[in-house]
């Protein structure tokens, strides 16, 4: 049996590579870590599907003194064992994972969007974008459209939040929205905005969330984009997440027969 390759030092050339492998985002990215068997296995369950298939094995790695995983034999792919200081300097986390798998990166899906489309638009927050993306898998949403100066959904804290949703949902990016004949609505608490639930939520519906500050307030959206407004007491606004999660669960409770 082949013994696999023991990384200890952060000057060994192998780790440097991989380091910079994982450093790009954004549309830069190429590759990215699963950090940790749980996401391993979320992203296991997705693979035969078309964005769970957009990320493909290419290196495990393993804890230094840690116990083999069922997935490293079954994925064929090569194996590197890393001491703990170099596993936790590449998750970037206070406890390092005994796991991870480095991804390579697929090409973003084209053509027509889905019937249910998530929106974020400069989502900043890695944690948050994962959370939107997640509440909109949850509740049945078939594509995230991420608009510009969103956080990367292929970062580790990003895939973190997402708790494998990102695997769910065909995700792609745009700097202008393509509209369609969609229903184009923008979460916000403006005066003037649809009720959630006076709102015509059904497909194709296409969902925006803005930025976590901000929110719409630097942003000219067209006019076929109407304001959704969630009804709240005694708080100007709710977390990014938070809202889409409703505004999705809402779509999706209407949907159901």
């Amino acid at each position: 049996m082949h013994t696999p390759l023991l990384l200890t030092s952060r000057a060994n050339p192998r780790f440097k590579a991989l380091r910079a492998q994982t450093a790009m985002g954004g549309t830069r990215r190429t590759h990215t870590l699963l950090l940790g068997e749980k996401l391993i296995e979320a992203w296991a369950e997705t693979r035969m599907r078309p964005a769970g298939g957009r990320l493909q094995p290419a290196l495990w790695l393993r804890l230094e003194g840690a116990q083999p995983h069922p997935l490293e034999m079954e994925l064929g792919v090569e194996l590197l064992l890393l001491g703990e200081s170099l596993m936790q300097a590449l998750s970037e986390a206070g406890s390092p994972p005994t796991h991870a798998l480095l991804m390579t990166l697929g090409p973003e899906p084209t053509g027509p969007l889905l019937d249910r489309v998530i929106v974020p638009w400069a989502i900043q927050d890695p944690g948050n974008l994962g959370a939107v993306l997640r509440s909109a898998a949850a509740f049945g949403f078939q594509e995230a459209l991420l608009g510009p100066d969103c956080a990367d959904p292929f970062s580790p804290k990003a895939l973190r939040g997402s708790m494998g949703a990102a695997f769910l949902l065909p995700l792609r990016r745009c700097t202008q929205l393509p509209l369609d004949a969609g229903r184009w609505y923008a979460l916000d608490t403006a005066p003037g905005a649809d009720p959630l639930g006076e709102a015509d939520l059904r497909a194709p519906l296409r969902l925006l969330v803005g930025n976590e500050g901000h929110g719409w307030r630097e942003t000219a959206l067209p006019e076929a984009v109407r304001f959704l407004a969630i009804p709240t007491q005694g708080v100007e606004s709710l977390n990014a997440a938070v809202a889409a999660g409703i505004a999705c669960y809402e779509a999706a409770r209407r949907a159901t027969p």
